[in-house]
């Protein structure tokens, strides 16, 4: 192989990995967006968590819930603006119990680059606690799609699907913060 093809072939390397690591960071982000409490440092309300979570997303981006649990519980969002309303009716209307704990880990991560298009599988996890003293387990399986526009990797969409939900015994975590202070100065 010639010096040229040999750069040539490193470079064409090194995007993909840069890729990589930036689609690994902006779904990082998400999930850490999505957390309660939320741990970003001056998110003051749920509005706010929205847009900076919005921010992550393309305009023609897709939220959808499929299979045969998640189809009927999330359905389909396109667009931004109805994305936006269904993080709306996840934060932004009060319920009864509250959610006072959720935390998500990523795991099984493939992540697959082809130009400026990629898409990437993960399984989460996330403990639920209400404020009633019920709990889950929740898993899901994370198919979704992203785009580089002007340099910067976005999410075109995400796609979950139910693996299982299991209820947890009342009181298995006993310490928990009410509000995230990792991220203040």
């Amino acid at each position: 192989m010639s010096l040229e093809a040999t750069v040539a072939d490193l470079a064409r390397r090194v995007r993909v990995l840069e890729a990589e690591a930036e689609i690994r960071r902006v779904q990082a982000r998400y999930m850490f967006l999505c957390d309660t409490p939320c741990p970003e440092s001056g998110v003051l309300d749920d509005d706010h968590r929205i847009d900076l979570i919005m921010a992550l997303y393309t305009e023609d981006a897709v939220w959808e819930g499929v299979g045969e649990y998640y189809d009927g519980q999330f359905g389909r969002a396109e667009g931004a603006d109805a994305v936006r309303a269904h993080f709306r009716r996840f934060w932004g209307e009060k319920k009864d119990p509250e959610l006072l704990l959720n935390a998500h880990y990523l795991t099984s991560e493939q992540i697959h680059v082809d130009g400026d298009e990629a898409s990437g599988q993960w399984i989460h996890v996330q403990p639920w606690l209400f404020s009633d003293g019920t709990a889950l387990l929740r898993s899901s399986r994370l198919n979704n799609a992203f785009r580089r526009s002007d340099g910067t990797w976005k999410i075109t969409r995400t796609r979950t699907e139910n693996v299982f939900i299991a209820p947890l015994a009342p009181g298995w975590a006993s310490a928990y913060p009410s509000a995230s202070v990792l991220m203040k100065p």
